[in-house]
């Protein structure tokens, strides 16, 4: 590129992105083709004579939602700044963001499925109140018993239901049946069958996925034993979605955890077009990985640092 030829590309540059000319305008100053000027502008990036910069934090928060979805061919990822933040602001801020946007999804789907746990329940807390009675929601495990009873599916789809002034369904089990007897029986109860049923056919499905041993909101909740939290690591279990404890191929182990749980199985999520997840920390890194390689996931809410530990995880295998 001689003189003549760069100085012309830095004027049609400088027109065009300092003072806001049109390349309709500059074209007709210059005398030249419209096409003309879009080639010179192509150059100029070429060459590096303009370099553009997005000045905005929303930027860096943009730039891991979109390498997200490229690396794992996902439909929607949305990235928060989390890192000066609390734990508990953070799960509030993604509570948030996850309802705003299965609000905007509602008029185009008719049922919504619900697992349960801490990002479940911020979630519907953040949800707006609004009028959507064609939407049915429907709870994917089973949720009975005393104890924090507010991460509880059945309570959740009752809430949610409740922000829509809509209808739900509930799901009469634990999400863990004390024997497999017990859940053959359960299970065979028609309205348990029937309320499974019509949660593998939801539009949407809003799970959590969680870590096998650390930060465990079933241990919380008494589904978990000291036993089972040492035998989950002897069977290399590295996360769970729906009470269903996987390994690191994305497949379910073999444990009485697993054989015991009441609500729809990873197969069974993986068909479900949409599937939504939220997500926040270290250690749940790995967990989400496999999920997304095994395809179980389409949708991601997570922070920042979550988001960034996930890109370094997934270009290391």
């Amino acid at each position: 590129m001689d003189t003549k030829e760069r100085k012309f590309i830095v004027k049609i540059a400088k027109l065009y992105y300092l003072e806001g000319w049109t390349q309709s305008q500059i074209a007709k100053k210059v005398g030249l083709s419209r096409p003309i000027i879009s080639k010179a502008l192509k150059q100029a990036k070429e060459k590096d004579i303009v370099e553009i910069y997005i000045k905005d934090e929303a930027a860096h928060t943009v730039e891991l939602e979109m390498q997200l979805e490229k690396r794992y061919g996902l439909k929607e990822v949305l990235v928060i700044a989390g890192k000066n933040g609390s734990r508990e602001k953070t799960q509030s801020q993604l509570g948030s963001v996850a309802a705003n946007y299965l609000a905007k999804r509602l008029d185009e789907v008719r049922t919504v499925g619900i697992s349960w746990g801490k990002s479940m329940q911020a979630m519907v807390e953040a949800f707006p109140n609004m009028e959507k009675p064609h939407i049915h929601i429907v709870p994917l495990i089973g949720g009975m018993g005393q104890s924090h009873v507010n991460y509880h599916s059945n309570h959740l789809t009752f809430e949610l239901a409740q922000k829509l002034n809509t209808r739900s369904s509930y799901l009469y089990a634990p999400a863990v049946a004390e024997t497999t007897e017990f859940k053959k029986e359960i299970i065979a109860s028609k309205d348990v069958a029937e309320v499974l049923e019509v949660g593998k056919k939801v539009d949407i499905a809003v799970v959590g996925v969680g870590h096998p041993v650390i930060q465990t909101t079933m241990k919380e909740l008494g589904y978990l034993s000291e036993e089972d939290i040492q035998t989950l690591q002897e069977t290399e279990a590295v996360g769970d979605i729906n009470s269903n404890f996987y390994n690191a191929a994305g497949e379910l182990i073999r444990h009485s955890l697993n054989d015991r749980q009441i609500g729809l199985c990873l197969e069974d999520i993986k068909k479900i077009p949409e599937v939504i997840t939220i997500v926040q920390g270290a250690h749940k890194v790995e967990s989400v990985r496999v999920a997304l390689e095994a395809g179980i996931l389409t949708t991601l809410v997570l922070d920042d640092q979550t988001a960034e530990l996930l890109l370094e995880s997934s270009s290391l295998n």
